[in-house]
C-alpha cells in the first residue's frame, strides 16, 4: 500500500470539499470559473511580476473554507479532524466586537504553519464558535436550551476523530485509510437532509441570522469556499457582468498604485437555498434559508506589529473622514487617499520602513568588494527580498463579508458585560496553543536571514527596522 503524507491528505480534503461545495452552490463554480480566467489574463498581462506573491499554480489551487461549530466540545473536535491534514489554529478573531450586527462568535484559522507545507497546498479553514454564553446575545433560559440542543447533536463521530487523531500521529495515512478519511471528514461538512425545526432556527434568527446558522440546525456545513485571485477589481465586474449579484463593496485595503497588503476580500451574495424544515403543526415541508455565500480573496504582504498598527491607523482616519462627510462618502475613495499619504509605494520602501516581512536568498554572485550591510547587499543586486503572504484574517474584513450578506443586524444587549476570550481561552479550549501570526512570519524571516549569511559566507549587517 502506497503511503500518503499529511500535504497530500490536505490537498485531496480541499479537492473534495470544492467538489462537493459546487454541487451544493452552483455559482461557486461559477465563481471558480472566473476566478481561473482572471488569474490568466493577470499573468499573461504581467508576467513574472504576477508571481510574486505565489505561483500560478499555487494561486489557482488555493483556497480557504469557513465553518461554524457552537460549543468548546465542537470546537476542539474540529482542531483534531484539521490536525489530521497539518491544519493547525493560527490567529484569534473577535468579530463580535468587529460587527456591527449582531455576530456572536469568536474564530480561529486553521491552516499549515510551515513555509514549505503552505507552499504544497495553503489550504485553510476559518473556523468560528458560536458564544452561548454571552449575555448581550442571549438570556440565561435561552442560553440554556441552546446549550442543551448543541450538545445533544454529534458533529464529527468517534470513527472520524479516531482516524484523523492517527493520521496526525503518524504524519499521514496508508492509501485506503487515507480515502476513508478524506470521505469521512468531507461528509461531516455536507450540508444535512435531515430536517430544520422552524420555529427554534426562526426565534434564533431574530437575534443573529449567524447563531441560527451554527445553533438552530442539527450539523455544520461549509459557510463558503473561497478561491485566491490575482486581481480581485477585476473579478468583481466580471461576476456582475454574469448578472450574479456581489456586496456593495470590497473589504480590507483599496486599489491603488503600490503594493498589495494583508487581505482583500468580496463576496457574492447569500443565495436562496431549498431547506426541509418542521414545522410548527408538526408538518415537514420545503422551505428556503438564505445564509451561504461565495467569497474571494486577493492576498497582499504580510505586515509586521508596526505595520499592522499604521494600517489600524489609516482605517481610523479613513472613517473619521467618511463621518466629515469627504469623498462624497464614498469609502474606497477616502481610502485611496489615505493609503497614498501614508503608505510607501514601493516593497522596497515597506522592508526599509519595517513595516511589512520578507525573506532573503542570494539573487547574484558577489563581484569584488561587496557590502555587509542588507540594504547595500540588496542595492547591489547580490541579495534579493521576496515579500511574505499574508496567510491570515481581517476581523473587521471578515465582519463586513458577514455583515453584507445579513438581511437584517439582528439584536444585542450592550448594557451587558461580554463574555471574556482571548487567544489563551480559545487555546485552552481546542488544547493546542493557538500561534501567533507575527511569530510565524518573524520565524519565516529570521531563518532566510540566517540561510542568507550561510550563503554569503559572512554575517549580514541588519537595521534594527527589519523585523528578525
Amino acid at each position: 500500500m502506497v503511503f500518503q503524507p499529511t500535504w497530500e491528505l490536505r490537498r485531496d480534503f480541499a479537492a473534495e470539499l470544492s467538489r462537493m461545495y459546487g454541487t451544493e452552490v452552483p455559482a461557486y463554480d461559477t465563481l471558480v470559473e472566473v476566478s481561473t480566467s482572471v488569474n490568466s489574463d493577470f499573468v499573461a498581462a504581467q508576467g513574472a511580476d504576477a508571481e510574486r506573491l505565489g505561483s500560478i499554480e499555487r494561486v489557482t489551487a488555493e483556497r480557504h473554507g469557513a465553518i461554524r461549530v457552537g460549543s468548546p466540545r465542537e470546537l476542539a473536535q474540529a482542531a483534531r479532524v484539521f490536525a489530521a491534514f497539518g491544519m493547525f489554529p493560527v490567529g484569534f478573531y473577535d468579530l463580535r466586537e468587529a460587527a456591527k450586527s449582531s455576530v456572536p462568535v469568536v474564530s480561529t484559522a486553521f491552516r499549515p504553519v510551515d513555509a514549505e507545507e503552505l507552499a504544497r497546498n495553503p489550504f485553510r479553514v476559518f473556523t468560528s464558535m458560536l458564544t452561548t454564553d454571552d449575555p448581550r446575545f442571549f438570556s440565561a433560559d435561552l442560553q440554556e436550551e441552546l446549550q442543551e440542543f448543541i450538545s445533544s447533536r454529534v458533529l464529527f463521530d468517534e470513527p472520524l476523530l479516531a482516524l484523523a487523531d492517527r493520521a496526525s500521529r503518524d504524519g499521514g495515512l496508508e492509501d485506503r485509510f487515507a480515502r476513508r478519511l478524506v470521505d469521512m471528514a468531507t461528509a461531516a461538512f455536507e450540508l444535512t437532509e435531515t430536517p430544520v425545526d422552524h420555529a427554534w432556527y426562526r426565534r434564533l434568527e431574530e437575534i443573529s441570522a449567524v447563531a441560527a446558522d451554527i445553533g438552530g440546525v442539527p450539523s455544520t456545513h461549509i459557510n463558503h469556499l473561497t478561491p485566491r485571485v490575482l486581481d480581485i477589481d477585476d473579478l468583481y465586474h466580471r461576476m456582475e457582468e454574469r448578472g450574479i449579484a456581489m456586496i456593495d463593496e470590497v473589504q480590507g485595503p483599496p486599489a491603488w498604485e503600490g503594493p498589495d497588503i494583508l487581505l482583500r476580500q468580496t463576496s457574492f451574495r447569500a443565495l436562496e437555498e431549498k431547506r426541509v424544515f418542521r414545522f410548527e403543526d408538526g408538518t415537514v415541508g420545503e422551505g428556503s434559508l438564505r445564509v451561504r455565500f461565495g467569497e474571494v480573496e486577493q492576498r497582499g504582504i504580510a505586515l509586521t506589529p508596526q505595520g499592522r498598527e499604521l494600517y489600524d491607523h489609516m482605517l481610523a482616519e479613513t472613517d473619521r473622514r467618511l463621518a466629515a462627510g469627504e469623498g462624497g462618502g464614498v469609502r474606497t475613495v477616502v481610502a485611496e487617499l489615505v493609503w497614498r499619504e501614508n503608505l510607501p509605494d514601493t516593497e522596497e520602501g515597506l522592508r526599509r520602513a519595517g513595516l511589512a516581512y520578507f525573506t532573503y536568498s542570494v539573487s547574484a554572485p558577489a563581484v569584488g568588494e561587496t557590502p555587509t550591510d542588507l540594504d547595500s547587499l540588496i542595492a547591489h543586486g547580490v541579495v534579493k527580498a521576496t515579500p511574505i503572504v499574508y496567510e491570515d484574517f481581517l476581523p473587521r474584513s471578515a465582519a463586513g463579508i458577514f455583515q453584507s450578506n445579513l438581511t437584517d443586524e439582528g439584536t444585542r444587549d450592550n448594557a451587558q458585560q461580554g463574555t471574556d476570550y482571548s487567544l489563551e481561552t480559545l487555546s485552552e479550549i481546542i488544547g493546542h496553543p493557538i500561534a501567533d501570526p507575527y511569530e510565524l512570519y518573524a520565524r519565516q524571516e529570521a531563518a532566510s536571514l540566517h540561510q542568507l549569511e550561510i550563503d554569503l559566507g559572512h554575517p549580514v549587517h541588519i537595521e534594527a527596522t527589519i523585523n528578525s
